[in-house]
C-alpha cells in the first residue's frame, strides 16, 4: 500500500519546483548561467537547516565531480560545488557548537594526532605572521581552516555507527568510479595515448597527477571491501572484486609513477599493520633518506645527477618514460631535482619561520642550480616543490617539517594499535582501509604537494579523521569488553 504524501511533503515538493522554475526563468531572462545555480544553493541551505548531516553527505559526494572555476581564461583559485560547501561548513561549525548540537569531547582533544595537527596549525599561524607575502599566506591559512573543519573535525560528529561508514564508502567510491569511466572512454578514443592523458581528463581533474592520486587513494577502499563482502550475496562480492581489478589498469593508464608506488605502499601498510611492523617503517625510511642526503651533499656529489638539457624531455610512451627515469633523462624527474635543490638552499636563509605559506613560487628561482634546468623550468602553471616535506621546510621552516614527519609515524602506529585492539571485524577492515588510503596519499605527496588541493586534501584529512575516530572507538569497545568479563 502506497503511503499518501502529507500536506507538508506536498508543499515542500511544490516549493522546490517553484524555486527551480524561478532559476530557469531567471536564466532565460538574464542569460546568466549562474541563475541556474541559485535555486540549488537555496535548496542546499534549506537542507543544512533541516538535516545538516545529510548536507555533509552531499558535500562528500560532490568532491570527485567538482571542477576548477575559470573566468576569462584565468583560474579563480577555487572549485565548485565542493569548496563553497566547505565554506558553509566552516561557518556552520561554530553555530553547531554554540547550539550544543555538537560537543567536542576531551578524549578527542587529548588524542596525539589531534594534538599534532593543532600544533601544525599553530606553527602555520606563526609562519603566516612572519611571511614575506602576508596576503597570500593569510588566504592559504583560511583555506586550510575549511579543510580541517570539514574533513578532520566535522567527521567526528558524522561517523557514529556502522551505517555511517557504509554510506561514506559508497559516496567516496561511486563518484570516483564515474569519473574514471568517463576518462577511460575518452582515453580509449585517443588510443590510450601517453601524450594525450591530459586531454582525456579534461576539466574533471586539474591534471593526471591529481587524478592518479585520487584513484590510488580510493583503490584500498575497494580492496578491503572484498573481505567485508564475505557472507553477503555473491553478486555484491564479485562486484567488489571487479571494481578493484578495474581500478588497477585505470591507475596504470594515468601514467603517473607515484600512483603506482602509492598502490604498492598501501598494500605494504596493510601488511605492516597486520604484522605489527609500523613502528619501524617511518624511522627506517627517514634514516635512509638522511643517509642518502648526507652522502649526496658531501663534496657536492648531487651535481653528478645533473641532466643533459638537450636529451631531457617528455617521452612518447610510458615504458620509455620509466626507462628515462632511471637514466636521468626524464624531464619531470629532473625538474623535481631542480626544485628540491632550490628548496634546500632556500631553507638555509629562513630555517625556522620559512618564507611563508604559499610563497615558494615567488622566491625559488634565484636559489635554483642552472645545471638542473629543464624545458619546463619556466613553470607557467606556478607549481611548487613536488615534495610535501620540502614544501613545509621552505614555507614554514624546520618545525613544520618535523611536526609533519612525526605525525606520519604517529598516524601509522595509531592505526596498527587500533586494528589489533578491535574485535569487531567490520571496524578492523574500516581501519585498514583508512590507513591504506592515508598511506597512498602520503606516497603521492612525497613526490608532489597536493594536500592543499580540494580533492586530495579532502580525502587525506578524512582518512586521518577516520583513523582517530576508529582509534577512540576501539578503546571504547575494549573497555566495554573488559567490563563485561570483570566479575561484579
Amino acid at each position: 500500500m502506497i503511503k499518501e504524501a502529507t500536506l507538508e511533503e506536498k508543499f515542500g515538493w511544490l516549493a522546490s519546483l517553484a524555486i527551480l522554475l524561478f532559476g530557469v526563468c531567471g536564466y532565460i531572462y538574464t542569460g546568466n548561467i549562474l541563475m541556474l545555480g541559485l535555486p540549488f544553493v537555496f535548496l542546499y541551505i534549506l537542507l543544512v537547516a533541516v538535516n545538516w548531516k545529510t548536507a555533509y553527505w552531499v558535500m562528500l559526494l560532490s568532491i570527485p565531480v567538482s571542477i576548477d572555476l575559470y573566468f576569462s581564461g584565468n583560474t579563480l583559485s577555487t572549485s565548485a560545488p565542493d569548496e563553497p560547501l566547505m565554506w558553509g561548513f566552516l561557518l556552520l561549525f561554530p553555530v553547531l557548537l554554540a547550539s550544543r548540537r555538537c560537543t567536542i569531547e576531551r578524549s578527542w582533544l587529548r588524542h596525539p594526532i589531534v594534538f599534532l595537527i593543532a600544533l601544525q596549525f599553530v606553527w602555520m599561524m606563526v609562519a603566516v605572521f612572519y611571511s614575506h607575502m602576508h596576503l597570500i599566506s593569510v588566504k592559504f591559512m583560511i583555506a586550510k581552516s575549511w579543510f580541517l573543519v570539514s574533513f578532520f573535525i566535522i567527521p567526528v560528529f558524522i561517523f557514529r555507527e556502522k551505517k555511517d561508514f557504509r554510506i561514506a564508502f559508497w559516496l567516496l567510491l561511486l563518484p570516483v568510479l564515474l569519473t574514471v569511466c568517463i576518462i577511460m572512454v575518452r582515453h580509449a578514443a585517443l588510443g590510450f595515448s601517453f601524450r594525450q592523458i591530459e586531454q582525456a581528463i579534461g576539466d574533471l581533474y586539474f591534471n593526471h597527477v591529481d587524478y592518479s592520486t585520487i584513484v590510488s587513494m580510493i583503490f584500498p577502499l575497494a580492496l578491503v571491501a572484498i573481505p567485508l563482502s564475505k557472507g553477503k550475496s555473491p553478486v555484491f562480492r564479485w562486484t567488489m572484486v571487479f571494481i578493484a581489478l578495474f581500478l588497477l589498469p585505470a591507475i596504470y593508464l594515468t601514467y603517473a609513477r607515484a600512483a603506482l608506488l602509492a598502490v604498492l605502499f598501501a598494500v605494504v601498510v596493510g601488511i605492516a599493520i597486520r604484522l605489527k611492523l609500523t613502528k619501524i617503517m617511518m624511522p627506517v625510511f627517514y634514516g635512509a633518506i638522511a643517509l642518502f642526503m648526507a652522502f649526496m651533499i658531501r663534496d657536492d656529489k648531487f651535481m653528478s645527477l645533473r641532466p643533459d638539457y638537450q636529451h631531457t624531455f617528455m617521452h612518447r610512451d610510458f615504458s620509455d618514460h620509466i626507462i628515462a627515469t632511471f637514466r636521468g633523462e626524464d624531464m619531470s624527474s629532473m625538474e623535481r631535482l631542480y626544485r628540491w635543490i632550490a628548496a634546500v638552499r632556500m631553507s638555509q636563509d629562513e630555517p625556522v619561520k620559512g618564507f611563508g605559506p604559499n610563497t615558494f613560487y615567488y622566491y625559488y628561482k634565484p636559489y635554483a642550480v642552472a645545471s638542473f634546468r629543464t624545458y619546463v623550468s619556466r613553470n607557467f602553471e606556478h607549481s611548487t616543490t613536488h615534495n610535501y616535506y620540502l614544501y613545509l621546510l621552505v614555507e614554514q621552516g624546520w618545525p613544520a617539517m618535523i611536526i609533519y614527519a612525526i605525525m606520519i609515524h604517529v598516524i601509522l602506529v595509531t592505526a596498527q594499535r587500533a586494528y589489533h585492539r578491535f574485535k569487531d571485524r567490520f571496524y578492523k577492515y574500516c581501519l585498514l582501509g583508512a590507513a591504506m588510503m592515508f598511506g597512498a596519499g602520503w606516497v603521492n605527496n612525497f613526490f608532489s604537494d597536493l594536500i592543499e588541493t580540494h580533492k586530495v586534501g579532502a580525502y587525506f584529512y578524512l582518512s586521518i579523521a577516520l583513523i582517530v575516530i576508529l582509534d577512540r572507538k576501539s578503546k571504547q569497545q575494549e573497555q566495554e569488553n573488559n567490563e563485561a568479563v570483570t566479575p561484579s
